[in-house]
């Protein structure tokens, strides 16, 4: 049986906050792509979510989690220059899946880590709502977009490229 902890405590969190949200059930699919296609929302309104390890120092390193529209990809630079590191990457698939507390392809666009500082693109937020994977290949959810940042409370900052 697949844990879907994650899932949970987001519904949770939304249902407390009184969030408005639409739940899809679908065919199991992580790709961006492929997942607005069978939900029916433009990719752009997707929220793409992907982790970015920075090195700050040889010892020291920070995880962002980057929310970007769904046509766009996330701008390594940016993330490296805002946070004032030497290097910047995708973190691997499992640190990645541990901070995120889901599977690659089912990444939240929130942060229940403290490790994983939340940035997200300002051109997402023009969205009036927004898609995602729900940390499940076969659940996504719509969330109107004030109520995201609201919750969220994400750091706005260009990263997309």
């Amino acid at each position: 049986m697949t844990d879907h902890g994650t899932y949970i405590k987001l519904i949770g969190l939304l249902d407390e906050r009184g969030a408005r949200y639409r739940i899809y059930e679908h065919a199991e699919e992580g790709a961006t792509e492929a997942v607005s296609a069978l939900r029916g929302n433009p990719v752009e309104q997707a929220a793409k979510c992907l982790v970015v390890m920075v090195k700050l120092s040889k010892k020291t390193k920070r995880y962002v989690l980057a929310v970007v529209p769904g046509d766009r990809r996330v701008d390594l630079g940016a993330v490296k220059a805002l946070l004032g590191g030497s290097y910047a990457g995708f973190a691997t698939p499992e640190v990645a899946e541990r901070l995120a507390g889901s599977v690659s392809g089912t990444i939240l666009p929130f942060s229940f880590d403290e490790e994983l500082a939340l940035v997200v693109d300002p051109a997402l937020l023009e969205q009036p709502e927004i898609f995602f994977n729900a940390a499940r290949l076969d659940r996504s959810l719509a969330l109107a977009t004030a109520d995201y940042v609201a919750i969220a409370e994400p750091r706005v900052e260009p990263v997309a490229a």
